[in-house]
């Protein structure tokens, strides 16, 4: 199968500003480029690009005074089948787990564990370790919190979403990786590509999306409690801790967003 994938986000800024942009496809799905997904800057725009301590790539620039866009336009092939379901993965308790992977059992600048381990325990203590606790979780999450753009808000927490009940597919991500540290699980945040290929339309219009992965049975496995389905066309950007580690955009002064597009598309062919 072969997705057309991109952006266009256009910015208006009040005088020259640093940013750092986390936009091209992660270094995990670049063989999969059929061309790179070049980050075009309209004006052109000196960029300087480097890993940062997850491995993502990132890129510097100084956005000039005035209007900016920032495009890209790429196509990845992919295999073209629903997210993988393996229900007798295993949960490995902490003295068997691999040492990179004990910084996502720990609590992040948007998942504060120390304010739902006590919750978590209450709900999920009795459900058997493995997949069926961490779906258990993500079917939760997926219920407890009501979707709308409008409850936006770049400081909620995965406390305040579980207070609140409101959120946008980062505080569902962050949720559920803060129940799953909680649980002992180790969780991260992933931000990418979601298209909708295999569901009928009308489809809503495409933009990033937050899933998380969580290590069972040796290895990391998707889930998306915003979602809660497996979906076709899974095009991973950066992954985390949470939503700190990896903003798509970061600006180091004033901004405003003016225009905004993403497209996630199956191309014929």
């Amino acid at each position: 199968m072969r997705i057309r994938i991109g952006y266009e986000m256009d910015y208006e800024f009040p005088q020259p500003t640093p940013m750092i942009l986390m936009l091209h496809v992660h270094w995990s799905r670049v063989a999969d480029l059929e061309a790179p997904d070049h980050l075009i800057t309209t004006p052109s725009i000196v960029l300087e690009g480097y890993r940062d301590s997850f491995g993502n790539w990132c890129t510097r620039l100084t956005a000039p005074a005035g209007q900016v866009r920032f495009s890209a336009d790429a196509i990845i092939r992919d295999h073209g089948t629903p997210d993988p379901q393996t229900s007798d993965a295993v949960q490995h308790v902490i003295q068997d787990l691999p040492a990179d992977t004990i910084m996502f059992l720990l609590g992040s600048r948007y998942c504060d564990t120390d304010h739902l381990f006590d919750v978590a325990w209450q709900l999920f203590g009795t459900i058997p370790p493995g997949w069926a606790r961490v779906q258990a979780i993500c079917d939760y999450v997926h219920d407890h919190i009501t979707f709308g753009y409008q409850h936006a808000r770049p400081t909620r927490t995965a406390f305040d979403a579980y207070r609140e009940k409101t959120g946008v597919c980062r505080d569902f991500a962050h949720l559920a990786l803060a129940l799953c540290r909680c649980m002992n699980i180790p969780a991260r945040y992933c931000t990418g590509y979601i298209s909708d290929i295999g569901f009928p339309p009308p489809h809503s219009p495409m933009d990033f999306a937050a899933w998380i992965e969580v290590f069972l049975g040796g290895q990391w496995r998707v889930f998306d409690p915003r979602n809660n389905s497996p979906r076709i066309g899974r095009i991973l950007v950066a992954r985390g801790r949470d939503a700190a580690d990896v903003p798509l955009t970061h600006t180091f002064g004033p901004s405003k967003l003016t225009g905004f597009k993403v497209v996630t598309d199956e191309v014929s062919g």
